[in-house]
């Protein structure tokens, strides 16, 4: 009788367990499939506002406060932007001076929260850049998709599709020197977006369902005058630049695509995003198979999906070794095996979705330099 109880109560002992590990990894998975926009990934860090003098703000000293280049600082209620490290300013051993460009709405003061964000500009193409703009809808599978778009002489028009704790605001940074071009722009809300429809079941799918949003706003392109289009993408818009070239049934009118960060292994960002998240090791794996049960997302080395990363038209991919969400090497992959198609431009010092911040200049010209042919 003892052998029994002991055996029942083993069983039950492995039944909770399982069960736990199963709600864990359930819970793990929310780190990426619930990300709301505009929110900070969980690999940001917080930094702490420990001073404000004449044009300078000192951080908490991390890798992060110490990244080069320009920066939206963000905290609850309040956006500035940052400039580089001040290297003559006097600093403790734990923090750091940055120039301080400007507060764009907000306030900030000593011990405040925030977060470098990619985003430098915030509101809307007229708001932030005073660009002559116009409130679109395209229409798409699950309801109609705000977007900006801004007008130029040209017949190829871009269409910028941000990705990972972002909003169509990300866009902004590259929308002045393409209008300087006289390149149309269409900044699309997918779903999920404010202002979106939600998708089905809540939960981020990582472009695999996304995609159809992107090729909406291509339809709506042609159907307004475009004559072919290039896709601009980051993080997970990357993504669905790349899926839309694929199957699109438009994807003729497809001239070109711009990658940034692109998350070419959702399961490598889905661990990177659960790890940020101090989720165990040992239950990361679980992690993977919640996510892909729930969302109902193929496996990276799927037969079906193998054909959907191999661009068929020019691609330009800026990522960087630093970028803890999406491994690099997976674009390092791609571009080597299309070298005829894809250009690859290394950026060190950048995280996930920020290729542009560390010099914009350089970034601006590389952009420019693909779009000639194109437009």
């Amino acid at each position: 009788m003892r052998t029994v109880t002991a055996t029942a109560t083993a069983v039950t002992a492995a039944l909770a367990a399982g069960a736990a590990s199963v709600a864990a990894g359930r819970l793990a998975s929310d780190a990426a499939l619930k990300i709301p926009p505009g929110r900070p990934l969980p690999t940001e860090p917080r930094l702490t506002v420990h001073g404000l003098a004449a044009g300078q703000i000192t951080l908490t000293r991390d890798l992060a406060s110490l990244r080069p280049g320009r920066y939206g600082l963000a905290g609850d209620g309040s956006h500035a932007v940052v400039g580089p490290v001040v290297s003559a300013a006097e600093t403790g051993a734990d923090t750091v001076v940055r120039r301080l460009e400007g507060v764009t709405h907000g306030t900030l003061e000593p011990g405040d929260h925030a977060w470098l964000t990619p985003n430098l500009y915030v509101g809307n193409p007229g708001t932030a850049l005073d660009l002559e703009y116009a409130d679109v809808e395209v229409p798409g599978e699950l309801g109609p998709l705000p977007a900006w778009f801004v007008p130029g002489a040209r017949a190829t028009w871009v269409i910028a599709v941000h990705g990972l704790g972002t909003t169509r605001e990300h866009a902004l940074n590259v929308m002045a020197p393409l209008h300087e071009r006289f390149v149309p722009m269409l900044a699309l809300a997918h779903r999920g977006d404010v202002g979106a429809p939600r998708s089905p079941d809540g939960l981020h799918h990582f472009g695999e369902t996304e995609w159809r949003d992107v090729d909406a706003a291509v339809r709506y392109a042609v159907d307004h005058g475009a004559r072919q289009v290039v896709l601009y993408g980051w993080s997970t818009g990357a993504t669905m630049a790349l899926r839309t070239a694929a199957l699109s049934g438009l994807r003729n009118r497809i001239a070109g695509l711009v990658l940034d960060s692109p998350v070419l292994s959702w399961e490598a960002t889905l661990r990177a995003l659960a790890a940020a998240r101090r989720t165990p090791g040992p239950l990361l794996p679980l992690a993977v198979r919640a996510a892909q049960g729930r969302a109902g997302l193929h496996a990276d080395h799927d037969p079906s999906t193998a054909g959907l990363y191999r661009p068929s038209v020019p691609t330009v991919i800026f990522h960087g070794p630093d970028d803890e969400v999406a491994p690099w090497r997976h674009s390092q992959r791609l571009a080597a095996t299309h070298p005829r198609l894809v250009a690859l431009h290394p950026v060190e010092g950048a995280p996930h979705g920020a290729m542009w911040n560390p010099d914009p200049a350089h970034y601006e010209e590389i952009v420019r330099r693909f779009m000639t042919p194109l437009v």
